[in-house]
């Protein structure tokens, strides 16, 4: 074996490891254990920095956005978002129930044949009330709100019943959904909460990251579409009126080479859709969901960007300039699931992907973000809300006093408040912080659950003597004479 002098790397040697430490931690690279001069391996001294470059690689809108920047977006270049334009048409046989329940109106509990006429007589002796009730509304982030994965919070089940119904007025007061989740149709997942939160769902009033991205169908014939679990995404964009859809698995299966470290099956071969993509023009990058394979997703993501007119299998000259646009449906770092601490999320991908194209290309990788906390968002869930009051009240309008109850104050809390909403922050997700957030603080509070947070909430519009359940034995003819009566005895 070949003995090396320090003359030969060009160094001077130091003196002692007290010495190498020193002079280590002066040229920013981690120091070197070690308590004997002669002994060990060589140590080659590094001529890159241990500390990462990945700061100067981020473009300066990539990371969370907070109220005391009072920054507005967090796309890159202030790009428009499109969002469905058209009314959202009433589809009544997508509300879902738990097994076994079925009443008689959408979005309603299960009810006794005399609980609607009977809570019909307490709101006509309330009327001051039920007019506070139907002007206000909820909106729901889900995962670390509702539930934890498949998991249900408790409390979240009876913040349902009381919305919809199980309050003293039995009336039912508006909710929606609003979640950075995603990655399945809008019918299965509402069929998915039903069954946990044994409280009816519907699709009416419930908003994915990407529902409002259905507006893309329009501008791009074909789409790489990236995202998800096997080919669900594939699904959504085809309901969404999508018309060529192409998934990584597809480009896989046309040329394995692309992605060298992918161990690809027999059954993914035989249910993906392959052909030439190299004759293949890919008009827009469509990333609906947290990647299942960085690697390959990554890979394929930046050939595409890189390509002629987006054919893979060619380079462009300027790739700069023929860039194929690419939109993602939101950008949370972070996400609550079943394990104990949150795990890195559909935003940690794109901060990598941005990372990469800047070390490419030398250029900021210019891209869409949908999602809370952009303004479009919060655009479409404002039209979800006056129709889905519409369909339980009759009253197609917005109420005035809207509270967004969320765990992630980059997301949640500061779109909310941007937005003009009140905002309650819960610590059963994300957030676990003592008081309320410094960067993006809940104009209501924080909160240790979704209950508290709601209850809150009617007592600010109702009252404080505001009851939390229906009594079934009011009897409305001895209750007739009081001016805001309760269904309280």
């Amino acid at each position: 074996m070949p003995a090396y002098d320090d003359s030969d790397f060009g160094v001077q040697a130091p003196t002692s490891p007290s010495q190498l430490r020193k002079d280590s931690n002066v040229n920013n690279t981690l120091p070197i254990p070690g308590e004997h001069e002669d002994d060990g391996p060589v140590e080659v001294p590094a001529t890159r920095s241990a500390i990462s470059e990945a700061q100067k690689y981020m473009h300066t809108l990539s990371v969370s956005p907070s109220m005391k920047e009072r920054r507005a977006s967090r796309n890159s270049f202030g790009t428009s978002l499109p969002i469905p334009r058209s009314k959202r048409q009433s589809r009544l046989s997508s509300v879902h129930y738990p097994e076994g329940e079925h009443p008689s109106r959408p979005g309603m509990p299960p009810i006794q044949p005399t609980r609607e006429l009977l809570a019909s007589h307490v709101q006509s002796m309330s009327s001051e009330k039920v007019t506070k009730a139907k002007n206000m509304a909820f909106a729901f982030d889900i995962d670390g709100v509702l539930v934890h994965g498949d998991r249900l919070i408790p409390e979240g089940r009876r913040v349902l019943q009381i919305l919809n119904g199980d309050n003293e007025l039995g009336i039912k007061i508006p909710h929606i959904f609003l979640t950075n989740g995603s990655g399945k149709p809008e019918l299965a997942r509402c069929e998915q909460l039903s069954k946990i939160l044994e409280n009816p769902v519907s699709t009416e009033q419930f908003i994915q990251s990407h529902t409002p991205m259905s507006a893309l169908s329009e501008y791009y014939n074909t789409v790489l579409v990236v995202g998800g679990e096997g080919y669900k995404c594939r699904e959504v964009a085809e309901q969404y009126g999508f018309k060529d859809i192409v998934v990584p698995n597809d480009i896989v299966a046309w040329d394995p080479t692309i992605a060298p470290y992918r161990v690809f099956t027999e059954e993914e071969r035989a249910s993906s859709r392959p052909r030439d993509f190299s004759k293949t023009n890919i008009e827009a990058i469509m990333v609906f969901s947290d990647s299942r394979d960085y690697a390959t997703d990554m890979q394929i993501i930046m050939d595409v960007l890189r390509s002629e007119n987006g054919r893979l299998g060619t380079m462009a000259k300027d790739p700069v300039s023929q860039r194929v646009p690419i939109y993602f449906s939101q950008g949370d770092q972070l996400c609550p699931t079943e394990h104990w601490t949150p795990r890195m999320s559909q935003g940690a991908f794109r901060i990598g992907l941005e990372a990469m194209y800047k070390a490419l290309t030398g250029a900021d990788l210019e891209r869409v973000v949908y999602g809370k906390p952009e303004l479009a968002t919060y655009k479409y869930a404002d039209e979800v809300i006056a129709s889905w009051m519409d369909q339980i009240h009759g009253e197609e309008r917005l109420p005035e006093n809207i509270y967004m109850i969320g765990d992630n104050p980059a997301s949640d809390i500061i779109g909310g408040n941007m937005y003009g909403w009140n905002t309650c922050l819960v610590r059963t997700g994300v957030y676990q912080g003592e008081g309320n957030d410094d960067e993006n603080p809940a104009s209501v509070g924080v909160f240790v659950n979704v209950l508290e947070a709601v209850k809150t909430a009617l007592k600010r519009e109702l009252g404080d003597d505001f009851k939390f359940e229906f009594n079934e034995k009011i009897n409305p003819v001895l209750h007739s004479g009081q001016a805001d009566g309760s269904a309280i005895e």
